[in-house]
């Protein structure tokens, strides 16, 4: 008799567990929100929040206006065909060192592994900025998952 009531508390205990789980998981709230673009940082902080949130258009707009720049469709295409996939990899966002009209914004690309027995990797970077218009413009990114590196190249 005491086994059963030990065993009907522990299954309660694991009910309520679940419970108290499925509710964090649906309740929880998405805390990423778009910053002030007056930094280099910030500029770099919205476009790939952007990309992740598949607003192309606002992505597509920090985007430095340069020779060989791509068309929004190409750039659209880039992510849509999932040639680039943000989804891929975790983003932090580092120190800007501004120098005039140029920034340089430290990027480390944090990367899932895709296998059960790798562990993740991260890779350095860091993004090119140039201000137009009083206004900071990427001209590079250092990762594939939110940049095609034939963009800005000549043909």
């Amino acid at each position: 008799m005491k086994q059963d009531r030990f065993l009907i508390g522990i299954l309660i205990g694991i009910g309520v567990l679940i419970v108290v789980a499925l509710a964090t998981f649906f309740t929880r709230q998405n805390n990423q929100t778009y910053v002030s673009d007056s930094t280099p940082d910030g500029v770099v902080h919205n476009y790939v929040l952007a990309l992740l949130n598949k607003d192309y258009p606002k992505a597509y707009g920090y985007l430095a206006d340069s020779d060989n720049k791509p068309t929004f469709d190409q750039f659209r295409h880039a992510f849509a065909t999932g040639q680039l996939n943000p989804s891929d990899a975790g983003v932090k966002i580092g120190i800007a060192d501004v120098n005039g009209d140029d920034a340089t914004v430290e990027v480390d690309m944090i990367n899932a592994p895709s296998d059960p027995f790798s562990s993740e990797y991260t890779n350095n970077g860091a993004a090119q900025l140039v201000k137009q218009n009083g206004v900071w413009k990427i001209s590079s990114m250092p990762d594939y998952s939110f940049w095609d590196y034939s963009w800005y190249q000549k043909p």
